[in-house]
């Protein structure tokens, strides 16, 4: 599907931990989200991961939800399969840029040494913020063009 909506925003204020679902939060453009400690100048400011593909690995392990993969944005309904590194997505009023699918884990997570699985790695996306503003769930998330 080419559209979707945000289900989930998540931060956290430590890297390697599992994120909160605050419901909205601020993109800063350039950054990512505020207050999160994965926000940077780098090109993975802001991550999101699909439902769908969260719901899959519940099958596995029942109580993971939005947050349990360190993403910022859970998003159901798109096709997140079908986006490409420089592919243009809006979430609500803000502008995001793929920049990165995927990402290689130097340890293994607890999901990974609980499961022998983590869809992070192979489903995870990427993005810079080009233009900032609030998200919250509920906002529709769509691919548009350049």
């Amino acid at each position: 599907m080419c559209e979707g909506i945000v289900w989930a925003v998540c931060l956290s204020k430590k890297k390697g931990t599992v994120k909160e679902d605050v419901g909205e939060a601020t993109l800063v453009e350039g950054m990512g989200l505020e207050g999160d400690a994965h926000a940077g100048f780098m090109h993975r400011q802001v991550s999101l991961l699909a439902l769908e593909d969260i719901e899959k690995m519940r099958e596995k392990m029942p109580n993971l939800g939005p947050g349990s993969f360190a993403e910022n944005i859970t998003v159901k309904g798109l096709d997140m399969d079908s986006l490409s590194i420089g592919d243009r997505v809006s979430v609500g009023d803000t502008l995001l840029e793929v920049t990165q699918i995927g990402k290689e884990c130097h340890s293994k997570c607890e999901i990974f040494k609980i499961t022998g699985d983590c869809i992070m790695p192979k489903k995870g996306i990427f993005c810079a913020v080009i233009k900032g503003g609030r998200v919250k769930k509920g906002d529709v998330v769509k691919k548009v063009k350049k």
